[in-house]
């Protein structure tokens, strides 16, 4: 029977010591994009989207719209077009047809394009960005930090946003306020 109570007192102590452990669990959220729209890189990224706008995504209409015309005058402008091979004509048809496609599709292409190229180039700030959420986490003794716009009820918690703009070396601009 001393051994049951022994047994007991010791979870009992367990489970008490246990709960105070979790009671005293921080907890913060941040919004990864706010944090994000502060980078100084961002002036760098969006000068490069509009030239890759400008010298792939426009320049690569205006080959397609070279192509086209090059490969109709051949098939339908030239004299000469029965003199070209079958599998080559077919081929050109073939071509033709997928550049009307493209072109007629193009908006869709292009912003395809551009948000592929805009992933590939913010890819860096955002691991720098989670690095250095974090880093701040474990310095400041956060065990849960949640993205504030994923979570619609939740108790208080603390606003990362401050330390790991600190962390990053970036100033919040006094006319945006912090959101809680």
């Amino acid at each position: 029977m001393k051994k049951f109570i022994t047994v007991l007192v010791v979870s009992m102590g367990m489970l008490v010591s246990g709960t105070s452990v979790n009671a005293q669990s921080k907890s913060g959220h941040i919004s990864v994009d706010q944090v994000v729209g502060l980078m100084p890189e961002l002036k760098k990224i969006d000068t490069l989207l509009q030239k890759f706008q400008v010298d792939s995504i426009n320049t690569e209409l205006a080959f397609l719209a070279q192509d086209y015309n090059y490969k109709d005058s051949l098939l339908n402008k030239n004299k000469d077009s029965a003199k070209i091979p079958s599998p080559i004509r077919n081929q050109y048809r073939q071509d033709i047809q997928n550049i009307t496609y493209k072109v007629q599709n193009w908006e869709a292409y292009t912003q395809q394009e551009m948000e592929r190229k805009q992933n590939e180039l913010l890819a860096p700030v955002y691991k720098k960005v989670y690095d250095a959420i974090n880093a701040v986490a474990k310095e400041s003794g956060y065990a849960y930090v949640h993205s504030r716009e994923s979570l619609i009820v939740a108790p208080p918690a603390d606003d990362l946003l401050p330390l790991v703009a600190k962390k990053l070396n970036v100033k919040i601009p006094a006319a945006a306020p912090a959101v809680k």
